[in-house]
């Protein structure tokens, strides 16, 4: 019960991943690497609380990115992807 509250839409990481990737990627494609789901980013879900962002697919679950403040900048594992569609 717990777990589902914490989640969110990937639209609550919007601000960390346009810091990171210098473009708003809520409406971007991805693609899950586990089961390859097609599906915006806004909408996959997120978890916000805790060091960082964790993004799951809405189909499987898989976490499909992990991004994170470090003291150098920022750290994102796309591993989860097979690939990211950003258009415009």
């Amino acid at each position: 019960m717990a777990e589902r509250a914490n989640r969110l839409d990937g639209n609550a990481a919007a601000g960390m991943l346009e810091s990171v990737l210098g473009v708003d990627v809520t409406s971007a494609r991805g693609v899950c690497a586990g089961c390859g789901a097609v599906t915006h980013i806004g909408a996959l879900i997120a978890y916000v609380h805790a060091p960082g962002v964790v993004l799951r697919c809405v189909q499987c679950d898989s976490v499909m990115l992990r991004a994170m403040r470090s003291r150098d900048g920022y750290r994102v594992d796309l591993r989860g992807m097979r690939h990211l569609d950003i258009t415009g």
